[in-house]
């Protein structure tokens, strides 16, 4: 197939200097990204334990994560597009403000039903991260450039979900789990700092953008895109598996397998640890072979982790290499497809940046929520992971395979 001609001669013909450095943007944009996942890794630990500390049971509790993902989604759709028209560092503060208000609230949350608003509302706060992040990344830089700092943001992505778990168990077991919401205070304090005092604005304020009418169309221009949208479901279908899978694997591994909290979340550094050398990787090789060559390489990894997770879970008891071996793999093939494919998606879109970036969130949590309620219907965890996981990575190679053989939207730079 030819992959979008070569993004390293676009990336030669001279540009005025960008007004944040590729460091600058990835590290501001890896911290803003990071908060939402992070916020979902650091409470999986103590989900056993808030079971017996409400009295309740393990659906309510997993209502806390399902109201996160929808939250998170749906709050995407709105401060993409507020963003393009009052500025990305505004609409990031307020929001920011939402999530530090939904954690204190969390951290005072005398019974499951506060505990459940304030984690719907910690999402529809933490949202802003990722589309404001990568619409400030579109702003700024295209091409190969976007491609290596959104590898590099999948590198400090990859940082934050490796150590939160560690944190939210040993926070747990330490301090209690109250303790982690403020572990989560305290990170929004820092998203904030670094808003106001790191951040440029990288778009000028036009209120003509989030205009009704000007918002359904923007978003109508993104849904009957084809390109965008087989990119989007491909992403959907690979990182979105990762938030599914935070829905079940809290009682895989510690009430199937018996690891501790502490166990649990050192555990998890075998998915974060792979997720880092697929990155790393990447980087290593994009500027031999171009980002998007890439991405049938990490597919097949993904396909890999499906297919074992699938077969092997139905066969054996799990352990804990059997349930984090193939999910180990599956986040391998994922660092490798997602610069590529969430660059193609974004780079038609110069002037709605914020909503293309937003809408492809939306369908990236959006995953995440329909695919751990569909999880929690099954009711078995190992049974819904060895289901549903292997479900979104065929999604993920179906949509690829299509979206590879359409021509490409005549406004973009071909990319290869």
């Amino acid at each position: 197939m030819n992959m979008r001609t070569d993004i390293a001669a676009a990336d030669s013909v001279a540009a005025p200097e960008p007004i944040m450095s590729e460091r600058r943007v990835s590290l501001i944009g890896g911290l803003m990204v990071a908060i939402g996942p992070i916020s979902l890794a650091l409470f999986t630990p103590a989900m056993p334990e808030i079971v017996n500390a409400f009295g309740t049971t393990e659906a309510a509790v997993k209502m806390t994560l399902s109201l996160y993902f929808g939250g998170f989604a749906f709050a995407q759709l709105v401060c993409g597009p507020l963003s393009d028209g009052f500025g990305r560092r505004p609409i990031t503060l307020v929001f920011m403000a939402i999530y530090l208000a939904a954690s204190v609230l969390a951290l005072l949350a005398p019974n499951i039903e506060t505990l459940v608003a304030a984690r719907f509302l910690q999402g529809v706060g933490a949202a802003v991260g990722v589309s404001v992040s990568r619409a400030v990344v579109r702003d700024v830089f295209t091409h190969e450039r976007s491609a290596r700092i959104m590898n590099m943001i999948g590198i400090l992505l990859a940082l934050g979900p490796a150590i939160a778990p560690t944190l939210g168990g040993l926070t747990m077991e330490f301090f209690g789990w109250h303790a982690i919401f403020i572990v989560m205070v305290l990170l929004g304090v820092v998203v904030m700092l670094v808003t106001v005092f790191a951040l440029r604005e990288t778009v000028q304020r036009d209120l003509s953008r989030i205009r009704p009418g000007a918002l359904f169309r923007s978003y109508g221009s993104l849904l009957s895109s084809p390109y965008f949208v087989l990119c989007s479901l491909v992403i959907a279908g690979t990182s979105g598996a990762i938030y599914t899978q935070a829905t079940v694997l809290a009682f895989i591994l510690m009430e199937r397998v018996g690891l501790t909290a502490t166990q649990f979340g050192l555990g998890m550094l075998m998915q974060t640890a792979n997720f880092m050398l697929g990155a790393l990787i990447t980087r290593r090789l994009m500027p031999r072979f171009g980002a998007p060559r890439l991405v049938p390489v990490g597919l097949v990894f993904v396909a890999l982790g499906s297919i074992s997770m699938a077969v092997v879970l139905r066969l054996y008891e799990p352990t804990f290499l059997l349930v984090m071996g193939p999910i180990g793999i599956y986040a391998f093939g994922i660092a490798m497809v997602l610069p590529a494919m969430m660059t193609a998606a974004l780079a038609p879109f110069p002037k709605n940046a914020g909503a293309a970036s937003a809408m492809m969130g939306f369908f990236q949590m959006g995953a995440g929520l329909v695919g751990g309620t569909i999880s929690a219907m099954i009711g078995d965890p190992v049974t819904a992971l060895a289901t549903v996981i292997p479900i979104m990575g065929l999604m993920a190679i179906v949509s690829w395979l299509t979206w590879s053989r359409l021509p490409e939207p005549s406004i973009m730079t071909r990319l290869k």
